[in-house]
């Protein structure tokens, strides 16, 4: 184990940076929930850009795909493109449309979005996806607990337990200073961090290998699947599976922490360059991530039956690099995680006071009291939860956007839904999506996002079909 001091200085003097960056943009920070919420609508694009890459990965990219790559191979890639495919179709088809129609509305919250109707809002839509949100998104900021306080225990030796509390005490300093501004403030330098970080160790770690060559043959020889590029085991072939994952992507129209993003940009015109950034940066961190886990298969070979492939990371990291950029990687890593969990814990606190509780939804200490409230939920989840970071985020993923998602969509398209259809496509969609994964078991077949949002749209199709007008609300 290498010297822990200058790794601790190292990481700590990041941490204190993203800090200090939180803290300045309170300068202009206005004591509004619509501020504390949504930055006032005027956050800069190229912020949203690297915010919104950096929430969106998360410890998913540092901690889960990295040992999804180490534990499948280079089949693993295709989860990323698929994702990225419908990630970009979101961000193409949904998000601008949202950005102008929630400042029309003046909306502030994606449930208050959900629910609203020009003749009378739908208070039951509003507080149900306020429920779901609150349930499944503090879950999956849970994740990130869980991932950051996995780096903290391989390198550190800290139980579990207190690196969760740690990140948890640092989200909320974050969350405090300036709300959702010094969220993406931050967000935007931890994601500089993040990817010059996967970038040397992407390309350290591959030398070390030998090049690409040698590390293609290694992994041949110690399974040959791992140089396979069609995944194995696919009871219903390659394009259900690669369409699955492009659904999965496309759900980012049912998670909270990035919708307030597109809702919060200065300009609904900016969302084309927020797009095609995002995904140029997302790609570059998801590649080098998967590069780590590979090369961490031939460097690394005793942790797929000695310890845990989602360490491959930091562990790869103590392996191969100086203690000072250990400390790096390790704030990439942590930042990675935080700048996820401050994001969600916000979306959560504000479904609470606002939507929940909409008779103080413009008190400004409300808002913070639901932020601590938020925070201590999450950090239950947390301490009992599963511990498979990959196996929570991706469950919470698929029931916020087979819930979410179609509604959403419905409410950008302008196409008038009634209360009651509302209501059964949240619940119908995360019903069919538990179904699937938890009952039938079929999310090898396909990822269960899937099913659950084209249930979400059946419901309402069906709807359509047969009340040609909506039920009054």
């Amino acid at each position: 184990m290498p010297d822990q001091l200058p790794i601790a200085i190292t990481f700590v003097f990041f941490l204190g940076l993203f800090t200090v960056v939180g803290i300045y943009s309170a300068k202009e920070k206005e004591n509004t929930t619509t501020d504390y919420l949504l930055a006032s609508r005027k956050v800069n694009p190229w912020l949203t850009a690297l915010s919104a890459m950096a929430t969106g990965q998360s410890g998913l990219l540092f901690i889960g795909q990295v040992g999804f790559a180490y534990t499948i191979g280079i089949s693993a890639i295709w989860l990323t493109i698929g994702w990225a495919i419908g990630d970009y179709l979101a961000w193409w088809l949904v998000f601008k449309r949202l950005r102008i129609i929630s400042g029309e509305i003046e909306s502030d919250t994606v449930s208050s979005f959900l629910g609203y109707n020009k003749l009378q809002g739908s208070r039951l839509i509003t507080l149900i996806s306020a429920l779901i949100t609150i349930a499944f998104l503090g879950s999956y900021a849970a994740a990130q607990l869980v991932a950051g306080s996995k780096a903290l225990n391989a390198v550190f030796g800290w139980n579990y337990q207190l690196g969760i509390i740690a990140a948890a005490i640092v989200v909320v300093i974050y969350c405090f200073s300036g709300g959702i501004r010094a969220s993406i403030w931050t967000d935007a330098v931890q994601a500089i961090v993040m990817i010059v970080s996967l970038i040397i160790l992407f390309v350290v770690a591959v030398a070390t290998c030998g090049g690409f060559n040698q590390l293609w043959q290694s992994l041949a020889e110690i399974d040959p699947s791992l140089t396979d590029l069609s995944p194995q085991d696919l009871p219903l072939g390659f394009v259900p599976f690669l369409i699955g994952w492009m659904v999965a992507g496309f759900g980012a129209v049912g998670q909270p922490h990035i919708l307030v993003r597109a809702m919060a940009i200065a300009s609904a015109d900016k969302i084309g360059f927020v797009r095609n950034l995002k995904l140029v940066l997302a790609q570059i961190t998801s590649i080098c991530a998967i590069g780590v886990g590979l090369t961490a298969r031939v460097l690394l070979p005793q942790l797929i039956s000695e310890s845990d492939p989602e360490l491959a990371l930091p562990y790869l990291s103590l392996e191969l690099l100086p203690v000072i950029l250990v400390g790096l990687m390790l704030a990439g890593l942590f930042s990675a995680t935080i700048s996820t969990a401050d994001s969600q814990i916000l979306s959560c606190s504000a479904a609470l006071s606002q939507d929940l509780f909409p008779q103080a939804a413009n008190s400004y200490k409300f808002a913070k009291l639901a932020t601590l409230t938020v925070t201590a939920i999450v950090l239950v989840i947390a301490l009992t939860g599963d511990d498979s970071v990959f196996a929570l985020v991706i469950f919470a993923w698929s029931a916020l956007a087979s819930s979410l998602g179609p509604l959403l969509v419905v409410r950008v398209a302008e196409k008038p839904v009634s209360t009651l259809v509302g209501v059964l496509m949240m619940l119908g969609g995360m019903a069919t999506a538990w179904v699937w994964k938890l009952v039938l078991g079929w999310s090898n077949l396909i990822y269960e996002v899937f099913p659950g949002m084209v249930a979400g749209f059946l419901i309402y199709a069906i709807a359509q079909f047969f009340f040609s007008q909506p039920e009054a609300d």
